[in-house]
């Protein structure tokens, strides 16, 4: 009888390892173009719509910079959290706790205060606010052994209703014609605009520093190298000495930080008001995940495929028009991509071969 036998790759070069990911994206743009198929339309127009939709115009490209912002924040903390092998599925909830905090700061501080002032104090209190919401689950790992998957997954949900009750309670505006949403921030907490566009700009340069600062802090610095280690070899981690809990927490709060930053830039710089969780976020958290893999968790990566993954949104949006697509066809298209990412990672690191009864005794 035959069998699969998985052994690890000894050695994987870079040659190879960009080979298998190129392999893994045809793959996956074959497959959603059979699903575009059974549906119907025919993938290689379909295909033409998205691409032109995200860089025929102007409009497309701005567009896609915008949806980029919140994707580079996320996909670079998600990097690190990945990178150590937290699986952080929750960086919808941690983008939602940070634009819940940064509204609040932005309600309540002294609306007088200058911009320069203001603004940074939002990003602190988004910052903290998906920190917090980060925690969580690391301390339900560390303390109770929970898994994180279904930990973060879950407080998705329960952070998306709390938003919710906000709204259309304590902090519901008696200014909104009975629409559940918060007043509006004052001027001095709204950001600036690239003019002709929805990019605010200050969360763009952010994202950047950020996603570069956190590449150096992964591969030049002693906690880069615990981080590293423990995704590698959680044992060996500990018997290196590594504080196994501390490390998880700090990257943790690092991880959910950053989304949200991304929190209060969509709040701040796009609608200027809490509204309902959907609105605040196109699924960010979840399609950030991809991006993390499409650039193998190397935080300075995710700018381009944030960019490559922000460009699909936006055609995603173009094709639902032009096609009478449903809207779920963007998901289908992040889904489908994500698992053959998941596998080229795989055949990267491991051999896959049939072997004889005889051969595996």
């Amino acid at each position: 009888m035959v069998h699969f036998k998985v052994t690890d790759r000894e050695d994987v070069s870079a040659a190879g390892s960009f080979v298998t990911l190129l392999l893994s994206l045809i793959a996956g743009l074959l497959v959603i173009g059979l699903i575009f198929l059974l549906c119907g339309v025919n993938p290689l127009f379909a295909f033409k719509k998205i691409f032109l939709g995200s860089f025929g115009s102007w409009y497309g490209i701005k567009e896609s910079i915008t949806k980029a912002i919140p994707l580079i924040l996320i996909g670079g903390g998600l990097a690190l959290a990945f990178k150590a092998k937290f699986w952080n599925i929750g960086a919808e909830s941690q983008l939602l706790m940070g634009a819940i905090f940064g509204t609040w700061v932005g309600l309540n501080v002294d609306p007088t205060l200058p911009s320069m002032i203001l603004v940074p104090l939002m990003f602190i209190a988004g910052f903290a606010g998906g920190a917090f919401w980060g925690l969580i689950p690391a301390v339900l790992k560390l303390r109770f052994a929970i898994n994180e998957v279904i930990s973060t997954l879950m407080l998705n949900y329960i952070c998306a209703e709390f938003l919710t009750l906000l709204i259309v309670g304590p902090w519901k505006s008696s200014k909104k014609f009975g629409f559940p949403y918060t007043d509006d921030l004052p001027e001095s907490a709204i950001l600036s605009l690239l003019p002709g566009s929805r990019i605010h700009t200050v969360t763009l340069v952010l994202a950047v520093i950020a996603v570069v600062v956190l590449t150096v802090v992964i591969y030049k610095t002693r906690f880069g190298y615990e981080v590293r280690v423990i995704g590698e070899n959680p044992d060996a981690a500990k018997y290196a000495g590594i504080d196994f809990g501390r490390t998880t927490l700090l990257i943790m709060a690092i991880s959910g930080g950053m989304a949200g930053l991304a929190g209060v830039g969509e709040v701040a710089g796009i609608h200027h008001y809490l509204s309902y969780p959907d609105s605040i976020s196109s699924g960010y958290g979840f399609t950030a995940i991809i991006v993390a893999w499409l650039a193998k968790l190397n935080p300075v990566l995710v700018i381009f495929s944030g960019f490559f993954f922000a460009a699909i949104l936006v055609g995603g949006d173009a094709i639902q028009i032009s096609l009478g697509l449903p809207a779920a066809t963007v998901d289908v298209f992040n889904g489908t991509m994500l698992i053959f990412l998941i596998m080229g990672d795989f055949f990267t690191k491991n051999k896959v071969r049939l072997v004889s009864d005889k051969e595996r005794a």
